[in-house]
C-alpha cells in the first residue's frame, strides 16, 4: 500500500551528505537539535511579580554519526585535519527518505568539522559489527 502523504516517516531510510556527496555507510545519526537560551528579566517595579522572558543566544548540538568500520579512513583524515590545526570545514545534509528513496526531509549543517573520533569498542568474544563515531561540531542547522 503506498504511503499517504499525512503518514509518519520511518528513521531507517537516510542518507548523510558531505559537500554534496552521499555517504550511505552511516547506520546512525544523532542530536539534530537546535535551541534558544531563555534570558529571565524582571522590571523594577514593586508592583510587576512577573518575569519576562526573553530570547538569548541561538545554539546547535553536535550532531553524532556512527558507522561500520570498513577500509576507507576518510573520516579518520578529516579529524586528523583538525587535530594537526588545519580546520577543513564542510556542508553536510541529512537527508531522511520514504519508502521510495524521496527526499522527505533535509537537515543542513553549516561550517561542520570533527570534533572527536571514537574508534570501534573490540572483543574477541563478540560478533557485533565493528562501530566508529564522529562527532560534528556546527554552527548553524536549518531544516530545508
Amino acid at each position: 500500500m503506498p504511503r499517504r502523504a499525512d503518514d509518519p516517516v520511518g528513521n531507517y531510510n537516510f542518507i548523510v551528505e558531505i559537500d554534496g556527496v552521499g555517504n550511505g555507510a552511516f547506520s546512525e545519526v544523532s542530536g539534530l537539535d537546535s535551541q534558544t537560551e531563555i534570558i529571565e528579566y524582571r522590571t523594577g517595579s514593586a508592583r510587576d511579580l512577573t518575569v519576562r522572558k526573553l530570547p538569548g543566544l541561538h545554539k546547535v548540538g553536535d550532531v553524532t554519526l556512527k558507522r561500520g568500520v570498513t577500509s576507507s579512513n576518510d573520516i579518520w583524515l578529516w579529524h586528523k585535519q583538525v587535530v594537526d590545526g588545519q580546520i577543513e570545514r564542510r556542508s553536510m545534509s541529512i537527508v531522511l527518505l520514504d519508502e521510495a528513496r524521496e527526499e522527505v526531509a533535509r537537515w543542513n549543517l553549516f561550517e561542520a568539522w570533527p570534533a572527536r573520533y571514537a574508534g570501534p569498542m573490540l572483543a574477541a568474544t563478540g560478533n557485533e559489527v565493528a562501530i566508529e563515531t564522529l562527532v560534528i561540531a556546527c554552527e548553524r542547522i536549518e531544516l530545508g
